[in-house]
């Protein structure tokens, strides 16, 4: 089991109020969007279900166990990759794992034995800057699942990614989804993950959350129905451009 449940989550600054009353609830394999405009309260809401920060109310569950304002349950992927530059890539990748305890050995071996399935193949020994955008990208995505699943069950895992391709060109960003829903169906990490993007959250989510207003309010959820794995040409479909318009129009409304 890999749930999530934040439970009337409000949060303040100085007495301001930031984002209010958050219900969200993610499930064992889901992938769930956060989506809306700059300003809603996306980032703090992932600060405080990771334990950066404590709500002022409200209350983090993370597979039944109360985890409010307790951090290093939860793996956090933020939008820049963050690799060091004076780490080969495998103890880059490894890094969560020695963290958590693992004897470097163990832990490259395991981080190791990752890079095929991740179209990470060949670059251990690379150093970040000898990789490109996409590549450094999908090794992050390794990184961050290795800490949610440090301790061999996959079950257990939930990864928060705070607009993990935005850094990322068209072309690039296209193909990184396809590999992305594609690694998802063999790795089964529950995720949630912030976006302005309208046609990734479509794209990639089982749930959408639309996170709107000052301060920041769930105002509706949307269910894709879309079976996965998804058609390679989903994003052409009418059931596409009609979740869109749907979206579009909440997004216009409120």
């Amino acid at each position: 089991m890999a749930e999530l449940f934040t439970k009337n989550v409000t949060k303040k600054f100085d007495g301001k109020t930031i984002i209010q009353d958050i219900s969200i609830e993610v499930h064992e394999k889901e992938l769930v969007c956060l989506l809306g405009v700059s300003g809603a309260g996306k980032t703090t809401l992932f600060n405080v279900i990771s334990g950066l920060l404590t709500p002022e109310e409200g209350s983090i569950y993370l597979n039944g166990t109360e985890i409010t304002g307790e951090a290093g349950h939860i793996s956090y992927m933020l939008q820049k990759d963050l690799l060091l530059p004076y780490k080969t890539m495998v103890d880059n990748i490894a890094l969560p794992l020695i963290i958590k305890g693992e004897k470097k050995k163990r832990a490259r071996e395991k981080a190791s034995s990752y890079f095929k399935e991740f179209g990470l193949e060949g670059t251990q020994m690379k150093y970040p800057n000898q990789l490109s955008g996409g590549m450094r990208q999908r090794a992050a995505l390794l990184r961050t699942y290795l800490f949610a699943n440090h301790d061999g069950k996959e079950e257990n895992g939930i990864a928060l990614l705070d607009e993990p391709f935005s850094a990322l060109d068209t072309i690039t960003k296209s193909a990184i989804h396809q590999w992305y829903l594609d690694v998802m169906e063999k790795i089964h990490l529950s995720t949630i993950f912030i976006t302005h993007d309208i046609d990734e959250a479509i794209l990639l989510s089982d749930r959408i959350y639309l996170l709107t207003g000052k301060p920041g309010r769930i105002t509706d959820e949307i269910i894709i129905e879309e079976p996965k794995p998804r058609r390679k040409d989903f994003n052409l479909t009418e059931e596409f451009l009609a979740y869109k318009k749907k979206i579009i129009e909440k997004l216009g409304t409120i």
